[in-house]
């Protein structure tokens, strides 16, 4: 499972961020390794670094499963680490759904 994370201009890109943003993704989407090819996240500061804003952080997750289309969710919360936890959390909903319809689970 291939995990890229890429950040808009007003996200620093630091190591820390990466390392703990694949944490989590590890973590709770393991159980569908098999399935799972490669996840690409997408953080951005929809006000930018220059203004504050409520829940203008987003985390955009698109999982690639094996020979299938990308499946997609995408959270906005106060900080990063918030919307990577809600969109994962939601993934995980969404994995358990689409591959329970194909008896993958």
């Amino acid at each position: 499972m291939q995990i890229q994370i890429n950040t808009d201009n007003n996200i620093s890109g630091q190591h820390a961020l990466a390392q703990s943003v694949e944490d989590i993704l590890r973590s709770d989407l393991n159980r569908f390794s098999d399935q799972i090819t490669r996840i690409e996240v997408h953080l951005s500061d929809e006000n930018s670094s220059a203004k504050s804003g409520s829940k203008d952080k987003r985390c955009l997750l698109e999982v690639r499963l094996a020979g299938e289309r990308p499946i997609a969710t995408s959270q906005h919360a106060e900080t990063i680490g918030e919307a990577v936890t809600s969109a994962t959390e939601q993934m995980v909903h969404l994995l358990e759904t689409e591959l329970g319809k194909r008896g993958k689970k």
